[in-house]
């Protein structure tokens, strides 16, 4: 009986027995048995019969013919691929969906018994702890991507599997020999490191050149932990050999180690060049000439190495004279050593790690530099110093904030006790409108180091930022001047934001400030609105947009721009490219502060000599429709500097509660004072004692005051209060005070503020 290959379920090779063909053949003998028989039919039904029979029979042949075609076009491909996978110089199989062996090649059957019908994942458990695990994950990366690769550390190696989704549930997969290294014929010395930087394998190279066996590797390990980039000396058998340590592959916890031997010796011209190596390499004379440079350290270095003669024309930032370096490493007993250097290049920041060493080469002294690109190194760095930087800053600001405020409400309240008994007509009073105009200037540089440090107040309301920009363009128009022209563009269907208003034009202000003093010869400043979505999280400067709908404006000009090496820099708060007395560095850090705590994001993009944009990004705002607010029956038209009523005032700096006693009994009210929260309950025991509102400090030592507050309105709840302090984040949290009938004023204020806000509280 012949036999036929079922098409469907198996194209490698494996043949079932052809039943359909049996019968098929058997239909068509019947079938032609039958014909004869058709005389006995009657006349009329004998054309029916016979037609519907050559019909099946020419059906049924061309079935046949087209089983036949699928037949020998599934041998030929199985043929095929069993040819290509017996030609594989690794072990190579191919599976089924549900990883049964279809077939193997010699290899793959001589090193894992990988024989037709058998399990890949049980013939591989020999070599791998969990081959399951492995092999399902590699599987389901192929059936995502059609190729994967692993290198999977083992018993001490590591062995390179790799898989290719051939269609139709069917997989090849490749394991490497037992012996089989990417490396193992490399001229120079690799060694492989796998979980907890335990030696897997060296090459033959590593071997013949640090003269260790494997008994020896563990010596390796425990050098080349912690030191890849680095120069050390190496223990071998010989004793100390300085060598050079750098990465040149990682797969998962798999590192392949160059270890680049530098011992005074001949050159070999037939061993391994510096061109061969795979990390950057320069070769220097002791005076630091370029004499030599391998392909990737010119690809590292780019373009400020073309034409470059000597080392110093590429590298800076040492710290001191690179003659002297170049000069200590080409004494024989001076001690190697890396420094970290700066390409000269103007477009962007690129650290290297240098590693510097004496070597002979042709019988002269030489020197070799080993490059490792440590600019994500340098960058975390740097973002670690400026986190401590930024933090420390904050710090400062809230924690000089309360004082500071109750130093400036103390001054500029008896500033305007003093304004009180002075007529404009007097000689003093101008003196008294600058100290009070200076009191101000000061709060305002309080309030930017707030919003650096995101410890503000803010009063978020629901904003159309083109009638915020329309309110405030006549005044951005007076700031830029007459040679600045500043433009508008707005998105036709731009959506709402919540912000703080007042804050949200300050930080419009400064950067269009800023936008001015970069255009010293006029130019024009485009403020661009757009509604954005982003359908997937936005990465750039070391922050994550997260996808969603965003608002942006932008503030872009055409001015001097912003050098490369500074353009990180100009969120921090005290940095400035101005001239000493023409800005504080404060603007930019303080919009940064407002848009951050506002939930937002700001960039900046500039090109030297082109100009600078800036891009906020601010959430968008659910517009959610808002009842009617009830008509209030307001109090009459009593004037807020005139009042009566008992007022508890609770402050313990002394200057401030002697303006605040003094501005409110001026304005008619029954002032009882007290220096701390527990004074303040003592004279509450009085139940006699009639109190209309509580004016109180936040911060206090000894209780503060919403803690003192909640404890008085368990007898008196219908008393109103006036929370005062530089800010509220400490004592209140992120919701405010949760204390029924209170408010919050805060310092530094006024007189007419301070009178204003209890008038308020008691009407």
């Amino acid at each position: 009986m012949s036999e036929t290959i079922d098409y469907v379920t198996d194209p490698f090779g494996r043949y079932k027995p052809g039943g359909f063909r049996l019968i098929s053949l058997a239909f068509i003998a019947l079938t032609l048995c039958v014909l004869p028989l058709l005389r006995f039919f009657p006349a009329e039904w004998r054309v029916g019969v016979g037609v519907v029979g050559a019909s099946l029979l020419v059906t049924l042949a061309l079935v046949l013919i087209a089983n036949r075609v699928a037949e020998y076009a599934a041998r030929d491909v199985g043929a095929v691929l069993k040819r290509l996978v017996q030609v594989e110089m690794a072990p190579s199989v191919v599976t089924d969906a549900t990883g049964a062996v279809l077939f193997a090649n010699e290899g793959a059957v001589r090193q894992y018994r990988a024989i037709a019908g058998a399990r890949l994942d049980d013939c591989l458990r020999s070599v791998f702890a969990n081959p399951s695990a492995v092999l399902f994950r590699l599987q389901s990366r192929a059936a995502r991507q059609g190729h994967a690769q692993e290198g999977v550390a083992t018993k001490g190696r590591t062995v390179p599997v790799t898989v290719t989704d051939l269609g139709g549930g069917r997989m090849l997969w490749r394991i490497a020999d037992e012996d089989q290294s990417p490396w193992s014929d490399a001229p120079f010395p690799v060694v492989t490191l796998g979980r907890d930087d335990s030696v897997l394998t060296m090459n033959a190279a590593a071997s013949a050149a640090l003269d260790l066996d494997t008994g020896a590797l563990e010596v390796i390990a425990n050098a080349c932990r912690g030191c890849v980039g680095q120069m050390l000396y190496l223990p071998t058998a010989k004793g100390f050999a300085p060598v050079a340590l750098s990465e040149i592959q990682r797969v998962g916890t798999v590192r392949d180690i160059l270890i680049l031997p530098l011992q005074d010796r001949p050159r070999d011209p037939e061993g391994p060049q510096i061109g061969d190596l795979p990390v950057p390499v320069i070769r220097l004379s002791p005076t630091g000439e370029i004499r030599e440079t391998n392909r990737l350290a010119a690809r590292l270095i780019g373009e400020v190495g073309k034409g470059a003669t000597y080392i110093d024309q590429i590298l800076q930032g040492l710290g001191g004279s690179v003659q002297d370096w170049l000069a200590q490493t080409a004494e024989r007993d001076s001690a190697p050593r890396s420094e970290f250097l700066r390409l000269a290049r103007k477009d962007k920041e690129v650290f290297v790690q240098v590693t510097l060493s004496r070597t002979m080469y042709d019988g002269q002294v030489s020197l070799i530099a080993v490059l490792n690109d440590a600019t994500e190194l340098k960058t975390l760095e740097a973002q670690f110093v400026q986190g401590q930087k930024m933090q420390a800053v904050g710090q400062l600001a809230g924690g000089v904030a309360h004082d500071f405020n109750n130093l400036l409400t103390a001054i500029s309240g008896h500033c305007d006790l003093l304004l009180l008994r002075h007529e404009e007509s007097d000689p003093d009073f101008g003196d008294l409108v600058q100290i009070n105009q200076n009191a101000n200037r000061a709060a305002a540089l309080v309030s930017q180091l707030l919003a650096f440090s995101r410890k503000q107040t803010l009063r978020p309301e629901v904003l159309d930022l083109r009638d915020t920009i329309s309110d405030l363009i006549h005044l951005l128009n007076r700031l830029v001047g007459e040679k600045v022209r500043l433009t508008l563009s707005h998105d036709p269907v731009l959506k709402p934001v919540q912000a703080d208003k007042r804050q949200l034009e300050q930080v419009l202000m400064n950067l269009v400030v800023n936008a001015r003093d970069a255009m010293p010869d006029g130019g024009e400043i485009r403020i661009e609105t757009e509604v954005v979505m982003l359908a997937r999280p936005l990465l750039r400067d070391r922050a994550t947009v997260l996808p969603g709908e965003y608002v942006t404006v932008k503030v872009i000009d055409s001015g001097v721009g912003i050098p490369a090496d500074k353009l990180q820099k100009v969120f921090e708060p005290f940095f400035t490219t101005k001239r000493t007395g023409e800005g504080t560095g404060l603007g930019l850090s303080t919009a940064y502060g407002i848009v951050k705590q506002t939930g937002g994001f700001i960039f900046v993009d500039s090109v030297e000599g082109t100009g600078t944009e800036f891009s906020v990004y601010l959430p968008v705002c659910p517009v959610v429709d808002a009842p009617e607010p009830a008509k209030v029956n307001l109090p009459s038209a009593q004037s807020a500097h005139q009042g009566e009523g008992v007022v508890l005032l609770v402050e313990d700096e002394a200057p401030v509660r002697a303006f605040a006693t003094r501005a409110l009994r001026l304005k008619g009210y029954t002032v009882l004072e007290a220096d701390s929260a527990e004074t303040a309950l003592r004279l509450l025991e009085d139940g006699d004692l009639n109190v209309d509102v509580f004016v109180t400090d936040v911060v206090m030592p000894g209780m503060d005051g919403p803690t003192w507050v909640r404890e008085a309105k368990n007898t008196r709840p219908d008393v109103r209060v006036i929370f005062m302090s530089g800010y509220t984040e400490g004592a209140f949290g992120t919701s405010g005070p949760d204390i029924p009938n209170s408010t919050f004023l805060p310092k530094p204020f006024s007189l007419n503020q301070l009178t204003e806000a209890v008038f308020q509280q008691m009407n």
